[in-house]
């Protein structure tokens, strides 16, 4: 026990830096890792594992980021990404200069856990937001690998992978780039087979694509999408559907999320992407419900590699502090739902949609108070026509196509 489970993240650090390997990561009952002793004989007592806890062991680091607006001169790639499509231009400069990216995707049975590629065409499958906490297995190893071959790294996870990568690795790379993101916090894997589950009984058939954030009803509604083997498909906003529910009603999250050791303005990642929502309200941007990005640039290394892709980029630099007032998970942590316990202690007992209607169910005056916040943002951006429209498209907001 080198600290309380409820603040460890499950970054890997611990397991990935023991020589002896004698560490192993088990789920607990809520579908979270955690580190256990696979053999004890094997353990020398090197304390290898406690020094390098990048949450036991404080990591100090005092940069101020320089705070950007930006997107991806390419709409398509912008449209297939969660916000501004700025991760792609990053990692397509990496892969042309000979480089290696690590990012969350999918896996064959629609897990999600930490990979690498080296050509740009297998991108696709790392652009996109994934709400589940992804699993790292060896990435760490294989990043210091390809580092001491000399070799170029984009590492993009999490704050708290990143903060184990740094810690596993004991020191500066000048090939690497860590970038990280501006984090809610990352929902139980076994929620999310639950809700696949949930899915492919409903379809009657296995998934093919999953998208968290497509963006047919816009950026800022975004849509949990379903590609199904027999051809049919879903859509289903996010004010609908149950994973994004529990999600942002934060009853899935991990219990280090609450209480996260890496919200601060001063990263130790390079660059920060996040999704810059508020930036209409308050910055005077004309939005185009397609995505705008926030960065954050926190090294010279970020600033260096950030400008090798402004070209390909729309870009201003904005107020930092105005940034956080809109985005504050940026420095601030997420309180737990009052009925977390409740939701997981029926996890396995309930369907998944009687579940998330009596544990995440929404407020009327919430939801009330959406709906007046979406009609007056169409009368300004639209009109009154608009307005009809908007509304049209929300009725449909909820589409299931079969093939």
């Amino acid at each position: 026990m080198i600290i309380a489970k409820e603040l460890c993240s499950g970054c890997h650090t611990c397991i990935s830096i023991c020589q002896k390997k004698c560490i192993l990561m088990q789920s607990d009952s809520e579908g979270f890792w955690y580190p256990a002793k696979k053999d004890a004989s094997n353990c020398t007592n090197c304390a290898e594992c406690e020094k390098s806890c990048p949450v036991a062991n404080t990591f100090e680091v005092q940069n101020v980021p320089i705070a950007y607006a930006a997107y991806n001169r390419d709409e398509q790639i912008r449209f297939e990404s969660s916000s501004g499509g700025i991760f792609s231009l990053l990692a397509e400069w990496t892969i042309d200069n000979g480089g290696v990216v690590f990012a969350a995707c999918f896996d064959s049975d629609f897990s999600v856990v930490h990979d690498f590629v080296e050509k740009k065409e297998q991108l696709q499958k790392m652009r996109g937001s994934k709400y589940v906490q992804s699993k790292i297995g060896d990435s760490y190893e294989l990043a210091k690998g390809f580092l001491e071959a000399g070799r170029y790294v984009l590492f993009t996870g999490t704050p708290c992978q990143v903060g184990g990568l740094k810690a596993y690795l004991g020191k500066e790379y000048d090939n690497l780039v860590a970038q990280d993101l501006i984090c809610h916090g990352v929902p139980s894997p076994k929620v999310w087979q639950k809700y696949v589950e949930y899915r492919v009984k409903h379809a009657g058939s296995k998934p093919e694509k999953v998208s968290f954030r497509h963006k047919k009803y816009g950026w800022k509604r975004f849509a949990m999408f379903f590609l199904f083997e027999n051809g049919m498909e879903s859509f289903h906003t996010l004010d609908q559907d149950l994973m994004l529910q529990a999600f942002l009603k934060n009853s899935c999250l991990r219990p280090s999320c609450h209480n996260c050791s890496y919200k601060t303005i001063h990263r130790q990642s390079d660059i920060t992407l996040a999704d810059f929502w508020g930036i209409n309200n308050d910055l005077g941007y004309t939005d185009d419900d397609s995505g705008i990005s926030l960065v954050f640039v926190n090294s010279d290394k970020g600033e260096t590699t950030f400008n090798f892709i402004r070209h390909d980029l729309i870009c201003e630099v904005t107020d930092l502090n105005t940034a956080i007032i809109n985005n504050p998970t940026a420095v601030k942590s997420v309180l737990p739902n009052e009925k977390r316990a409740e939701f997981f202690s029926k996890l396995d007992d309930l369907e998944f949609d009687v579940l998330v209607k009596k544990y995440c169910a929404e407020e009327k005056t919430t939801k009330i108070k959406r709906f007046l916040d979406s009609l007056v943002y169409v009368v300004k951006t639209y009109g009154v026509v608009g307005v009809v429209k908007k509304l049209i498209s929300r009725r449909k907001g909820n589409d299931i196509k079969k093939p």
